[in-house]
This record gives structure tokens, C-alpha cells and sequence, in this order.
């Protein structure tokens, strides 16, 4: 069990994180790769990717197991930005007393390959191996769905915000997932090892994650800028990689009418089937049937939580409405 203790102070400081984290992506996509349960979500995709696993992967599966601790280093907190690039910079320049004492902590409980004693060390030429094995593995295993789990992290962050607007930092907190259980003013998560996480008024990102299963995850470090890592929920056609995934020509042209861009702009923001029907009077199987064109044409996502369906527009739906704006339509 992890049990996070908040303050009045923390309260107001709880963020929802902006958007993917590469090197969570890749910190969990790595462990979930080596499991096996989770197959109706991740089964396909593990089918996937193992062959297509680049050989500098070895590096990164005695550091990141399917089971157990990993080292804090891997997810910097700060100063990674948006990009991959950026990310990577700030992990090999993490300084020698963070990489020996979160190796060392990793050590206590599993062996570790020799040339983990170079990285403990700060070893330049190490630290720069990892930084490209982490490129090379995104770039190979990751990046074909890198669009979609953007799509379903923006859904999340959808749910998050009603859940905010209805229910405040509180229910924001207890409607997490069926994991989270808030008992002020502790919120109480399932979590594979005994630990707590005292927040003394710094607050608390939480950083919605398309790989990480099952449980949420959270930095070893209590002293490190708290970070909760909680798993998503996922659409069931996610697992073909984009190339073989793009809307086709058919899709985007059944795409075409007025009712069908009122729709896209009502999911801007996020709405349900009920929601939307009410806002644009029809019927709930129409609003149904418009919601499958659009998210044929990869201008919508679906995703549900908490017994609702919740549909957002996509990067591209967003991307659409504001070149119908700039042209004066749609």
C-alpha cells in the first residue's frame, strides 16, 4: 500500500501533468513488455514489438524488471521539457551521487549486470550508451503509437478536469481509479510494497501513463519532487501501428456535413453521448453513428471511466476545427 499524505497546502498544489512523458512511457513500456498479464490491453502489442526489440534494449530490461525497484535516474523530475531529446539530456547528466545511491538501492534486492558499476561511477561513455538505447527503443518500439497514446493521455486529462469541476481537488483525487481510495488526508493507493510519500507542502504532479501497469507508480526517493504515475484507460483499436493505422480516403469523405462538424466541435472539450445528443438535438444512436465516421477518420477518441463514455477530439479534430476557423467554416 502507498499512502500519500497531503496538507491543506498540497491541496492547492496538485497538478495533472500536460501530456505524455517519454521516459515514463518508456520506463513502463520496458516493464510491461517483460509481463505477461494485462493481454487484453497489451497482448497485441507485445506481439509486436518483442521482435522488433533493437539490441541496445539489453541495457534497459536489468534496469527497468517486470517486477521490483527500478533506479529514480530513468524519470527525471525536472528539466526534461517536452521533447525525448530533452529528456534523455537531463538523465545522462544526472550527477555521480544520484546514480550511485539509486543503484545501490537497486542492488539491495536483485543483482546487477557488471557494467552497472561504470554508470554508478558516472561514467560518461555508459551514461551516453543509455541515453541512445533509450532513443533507439522509443524510436523502434514506441514511436509508431506515439500519436495515440498522446490522444488517450489528452482523453484522460479530459476526465481529470470534470472530475476537478464537479468535485474539486478531492474529487479529483478519489476519482483516480478504482487503485486510489481518499481518506482525507491521505490518499491510499494499491501499490506492490508498503510505503509512504509526505508531501509537506510541495505538491504532487500527476502524470497519466499509456504503459504503466497495473498498479500507479511513484518515485523511491520521498525527498525528490513528488511525482504519481496512474494507468489509463485504453481504446480497443489502439494496438496497430500508425503507419498501418491512418484514416483512409473513404473515412475522411463520409466525414463531410454540418452535422458531423457540429459534433467535432462540441468534443473540443470533451463531451458524452447523452451531452451531446441534448446539445444538438438528435437521437443517441445518430450521435453513435456520427461518433464512429469521426473516429474512422481519426478526428475523435473514446475512452470511458467511471461508468460514462467521455468523447474528445484528437490533435487532428483540433487541428481540423482550426483550419475551418482561420477559413471561415467548416
Amino acid at each position: 500500500m502507498l499512502r500519500v499524505y497531503f496538507t491543506s497546502e498540497d491541496l492547492a498544489r496538485v497538478r495533472v501533468a500536460p501530456g505524455p512523458d517519454h521516459l515514463w512511457e518508456i520506463s513502463n513500456s520496458v516493464q510491461t513488455l517483460q509481463r505477461s498479464d494485462g493481454a487484453r490491453v497489451f497482448g497485441e502489442w507485445r506481439r509486436w514489438a518483442r521482435p522488433r526489440l533493437p539490441d541496445s534494449s539489453r541495457l534497459l530490461a536489468p534496469l527497468l524488471p517486470p517486477y521490483g525497484n527500478s533506479p529514480d535516474f530513468l524519470t527525471p523530475s525536472h528539466g526534461g521539457g517536452e521533447t525525448l531529446e530533452a529528456a534523455v539530456d537531463t538523465l545522462v547528466r544526472t550527477p555521480r551521487p544520484r546514480l550511485h545511491a539509486d543503484l545501490r538501492r537497486v542492488a539491495a534486492s536483485r543483482r546487477l549486470p557488471g557494467w552497472t558499476h561504470a554508470l554508478a561511477g558516472g561514467d560518461g561513455d555508459t551514461l551516453r550508451q543509455l541515453g541512445q538505447a533509450l532513443h533507439t527503443y522509443h524510436l523502434e518500439v514506441l514511436a509508431p503509437f506515439w500519436r495515440r497514446v498522446r490522444v488517450h493521455i489528452d482523453a484522460d486529462r479530459m476526465l481529470r478536469m470534470r472530475s476537478l469541476l464537479e468535485g474539486g481537488t478531492e474529487g479529483l483525487l478519489s476519482g483516480l481509479g478504482p487503485q486510489f481510495r481518499w481518506r482525507p488526508p491521505v490518499l491510499e493507493v494499491d501499490y506492490p510494497v508498503d510505503h509512504e510519500l509526505r508531501l509537506d507542502g510541495r505538491g504532487i504532479i500527476l502524470q497519466p501513463s499509456f504503459f504503466c501497469w497495473p498498479t500507479p507508480i511513484t518515485l523511491a526517493d520521498g525527498g525528490l519532487p513528488p511525482v504519481l504515475v496512474y494507468p489509463i484507460e485504453h481504446a480497443g483499436d489502439w494496438t496497430r501501428p500508425e503507419a498501418e493505422g491512418r484514416p483512409d480516403d473513404s473515412a475522411l469523405g463520409a466525414l463531410v456535413g454540418h452535422t458531423r462538424a457540429a459534433v467535432l466541435e462540441a468534443v473540443r472539450t470533451g463531451s458524452s453521448t447523452v451531452e451531446l445528443a441534448r446539445l444538438l438535438g438528435v437521437t443517441h444512436p445518430a450521435i453513435s453513428q456520427h461518433m464512429k465516421v469521426l473516429r474512422a477518420a481519426g478526428l475523435v477518441t473514446t475512452v470511458r471511466g467511471h461508468g460514462r463514455a467521455l468523447h474528445v477530439a484528437t490533435a487532428e479534430g483540433q487541428a481540423l476545427l482550426r483550419s475551418c476557423e482561420r477559413g471561415g467554416g467548416a
